[in-house]
């Protein structure tokens, strides 16, 4: 009797498993989201072990499919915003790799599309990933979509990550039943590091923790810089212009003055703000070949690129780019993701003129600040109070967005929140990387931690070899919020030719600022040989 007994309760509690596993199905998410009446499901595809997924070049903002997946749950998911907008966003839900966390990651530039190649990867750490394609398709430096779009506008602004981030946790709580989330993240660069900036903003309890790289988080005037510096270079027959022939002669005379200022020569600016360079080295005399040189009229052009623009009443507008950037991006023509900004959000005319803009079209747009985009409230103390973390990065050689825009946002932090009594070491961790462009990569320098639109040849996440919290930043992020340890550093790692197989080529620290990596003696190719020091 006793061991019938037994068998029946062993097939009671089977049948109860069986029943509580998720089933990816449309049905399930139909069911869940049965009470929400502007929701509805888009697909629902269950992917093996070691597939892909993704819209491929449907997806114009990331036109990229995430590959070598876990066994999971794609789903799409449909959310109507206004009468005339909706927004999508997508899932991937592991089967049965799930560490009971959420991460969030988001877009770049003006674009619109699920970014299912970085959901992919942080599916890998085991996280239930989302990402929203902000209310439409688009190419990253295609804003036409925003032409007499004003509720689409505000999607892209704010309003789809916030809605995206709600149900997700609404539908992944519901999905695995028995589990709920323990813990919620964000990680994502540039549009994405804004988009994440601004959400704690609105919503200090929508994460415990994020990561955010090269944040475009002054909207209006990062646009209006991005256009004032193509302007610069503009026309061609002005004698003012810069041939772009001439800007890797540029950046090369840079790094030779600049590299030897730091106290290592080693091919990497790693102070281009402590660099006291010569700008009338590159100037052209009497014997000089024209094409390896600058007549004064240039000279005056670049003075403009590497410095502040500061306007009306020495009024500061944005950062100039740092020493070493090189000038091709942002100088080599005037990008659509200056223009395209005034064009379709701000006038929503499409014979606006771009090559009248003046800081009055800029000052105008502040006062608009479409789609209230900007992540501009410096006050993080209720982030802070709810115990959230921030590890923000910015490479040294952005050629996209100004280095110097995260220093200025940490600084404006910094001056809102010690005047409270508030060490920001407590909660805002803020990291430069030497020669690192946008977002990633170095043709020299150290650069992969694993972050937000980083990869690496032969590496589906993390930092092979090295998979911790001091070489990668997720993982650093979480243990910071669920085990209390700041990061003091983060080493960051390249590799041969950026392939995994290749082996490591150089690792140094990066510092929280103000601190700067000074090297010791030893190899300095190896991180041990660098030390986290203060300026004074």
């Amino acid at each position: 009797m006793a061991r019938m007994l037994f068998y029946i309760l062993k097939l009671v509690a089977s049948l109860t498993l069986v029943d509580a596993k998720p089933k990816c199905t449309t049905e399930t998410f139909t069911k869940i989201l049965a009470d929400t009446a502007e929701a509805s499901v888009n697909f629902v595809h269950a992917v093996p072990r070691n597939g892909s997924f993704g819209e491929g070049a449907v997806d114009l903002g990331t036109p990229y499919n995430a590959t070598h997946l876990p066994a999971l749950c794609a789903v799409g998911i449909n959310l109507k915003s206004s009468e005339n907008s909706s927004y999508n966003f997508g899932l991937f839900l592991p089967d049965s790799t799930w560490n009971e966390r959420f991460l969030a990651t988001g877009n770049g530039g003006l674009g619109g599309g699920i970014n299912w190649l970085d959901m992919g990867t942080y599916s890998q750490y085991g996280f239930a990933t989302m990402s929203t394609d902000t209310g439409h398709l688009s190419a990253n430096n295609d804003g036409t979509w925003a032409l007499n779009a004003p509720e689409t506008i505000l999607d892209w602004g704010h309003r789809a990550i916030h809605g995206s981030v709600v149900l997700s946790k609404e539908i992944i709580n519901a999905y695995y039943k028995r589990k709920e989330i323990k813990y919620s993240y964000y990680a994502a660069c540039s549009t994405g590091g804004r988009q994440g900036l601004k959400e704690i903003q609105l919503h200090p309890d929508s994460f415990d923790g994020i990561s955010v790289g090269a944040p475009a988080w002054w909207t209006p005037h990062l646009s209006g810089s991005t256009l004032w510096q193509g302007l610069y270079n503009y026309p061609e027959s002005d004698p003012k212009h810069i041939d772009p022939s001439l800007f890797t002669m540029i950046a090369e005379e840079m790094k030779r003055q600049c590299d030897p200022q730091d106290g290592l020569v080693d091919n990497i600016i790693s102070d281009p703000y402590g660099c006291n360079f010569d700008f009338e080295a590159l100037l052209c005399t009497g014997s000089d070949d024209s094409t390896k040189c600058l007549t004064p009229q240039q000279l005056t052009t670049l003075y403009k690129f590497y410095n502040d623009w500061v306007d009306t009443n020495q009024e500061f507008v944005f950062p100039g780019v740092t020493l070493g950037t090189d000038a091709g991006f942002l100088m080599g023509s005037v990008s659509n993701l200056g223009s395209h900004l005034f064009k379709y959000m701000v006038y929503n005319d499409t014979e606006w003129d771009y090559t009248q803009f003046t800081y009055k079209d800029l000052q105008f747009a502040d006062t608009i600040n479409p789609g209230d985009a900007s992540a501009d409230d410096f006050d993080l103390s209720p982030f802070l109070e709810r115990g959230g973390k921030i590890i923000k990065y910015h490479g040294m050689v952005d050629s996209l967005i100004p280095t110097g825009s995260s220093v200025y946002f940490y600084k404006k932090v910094l001056q809102t929140l010690r005047p409270k009594g508030i060490d920001l070491d407590d909660f805002y961790r803020f990291f430069l990387v030497p020669d690192m462009n946008h977002c990633a990569g170095s043709i020299t320098g150290p650069w992969y931690i694993a972050a937000g639109g980083q990869t690496i040849t032969g590496a589906t996440h993390s930092v092979p070899g090295y998979e911790d919290a001091e070489h990668d930043i997720v993982l650093a992020m979480m243990k910071w919020v669920e085990a209390g340890k700041a990061p003091d550093r983060l080493v960051a790692t390249k590799f041969h030719n950026d392939t995994v197989t290749a082996g490591v080529r150089i690792q140094r620290p990066l510092c929280p600022y103000p601190k700067q990596a000074k090297y010791t003696s030893g190899d300095p190719n190896v991180a041990e040989s660098w030390e986290c020091k203060s300026l004074y």
